[in-house]
C-alpha cells in the first residue's frame, strides 16, 4: 500500500485509540476525592498505537486524546488564577497524556514484544505519574490545608504525616497521586502483557497491503 493509503490507516486506527481511550476513562473503577481514578485500562490505547505505528504517531494521538481529556475537565478548572490555570493545563492534561504516545519506544530494541511492549508503556506511564506529581506538588498543594495534606498522607504512609512546608507538599503530592496511579499502571501492564503475549501477533502486526 503506499504511503497515503498508510497514513490514512494510521489515522482511522488512531481515531479509534483515541476513542477507545476516551470510553475506558469514564470506566472508574475508583475515584480519588479531588481528580484522578482508577480506570479500566485507559492508558493503554494509546500505548498500543504507539508501538503498533510508532512514537511519531503515538505522540500525535497523545496529543490528541490530551486536547480531548482537556475539553472533558474543564470544570475542574474553574476559579482558578491565570498562573495555576496554566500550569495545569500543560502538567495535568497536556504533558501528562501526550507523553503516553512514547509507549512504543522500546519496539526494535528489544526482541520480545510482549517485554518491549511492557517497559515502554510502564516507563510512558510513569512519566505521566511524574507530570501529576509535578503538579500536585506545585501547584494544587498551595490550595490544601495543611491538615488535609496531612490526613491523605496519614491514611496511606502514618509514618510520614508529621511531616511540613516543602516535604509535606511533595510527599502529598506522591501519596496522593500514587494512590490511584500506581494501581493502575500495574493493572495496564498486566494486562498489556497478555494482550502482547498470547495476541501480539494478531494486534500488532499491520495487514499485508500496509507497509511500515
Amino acid at each position: 500500500m503506499n504511503t497515503l493509503s498508510k497514513r490514512t490507516f494510521n489515522l482511522v486506527l488512531g481515531g479509534i485509540m483515541v476513542a477507545m481511550a476516551t470510553v475506558l476513562g469514564f470506566l472508574k473503577l475508583w475515584e480519588a476525592p479531588y481528580g484522578g481514578s482508577i480506570t479500566v485500562c485507559s492508558m493503554l490505547p494509546i500505548l498500543f498505537f504507539s508501538y503498533r505505528c510508532g512514537l511519531k504517531w503515538g505522540l500525535g494521538a497523545g496529543l490528541v486524546n490530551s486536547a480531548l481529556q482537556l475539553l472533558l475537565g474543564m470544570s475542574a478548572l474553574k476559579g482558578l488564577t491565570v498562573g495555576t490555570l496554566v500550569g495545569s493545563i500543560l502538567l495535568d492534561y497536556i504533558l501528562a497524556f501526550t507523553v503516553l504516545g512514547l509507549g512504543g519506544m522500546f519496539r526494535g530494541h528489544i526482541k520480545n514484544d510482549a517485554v518491549a511492549f511492557t517497559l515502554g508503556s510502564f516507563v510512558a506511564m510513569m512519566l505521566r505519574y511524574f507530570c501529576s506529581f509535578l503538579s500536585g506538588w506545585l501547584l494544587w498543594s498551595a490550595l490544601n490545608e495543611a491538615t488535609y495534606m496531612q490526613e491523605v498522607i496519614a491514611t496511606y504512609i502514618p509514618g510520614l504525616a508529621n511531616v511540613s512546608g516543602t516535604t509535606l507538599a511533595v510527599v502529598y503530592s506522591l501519596v496522593y497521586n500514587g494512590v490511584y496511579m500506581i494501581p493502575e499502571i500495574i493493572l495496564t501492564c498486566v494486562v498489556g502483557f497478555l494482550l502482547v503475549q498470547f495476541a501480539g501477533k494478531q494486534v500488532l502486526d499491520k495487514p499485508a497491503d500496509v507497509k511500515a
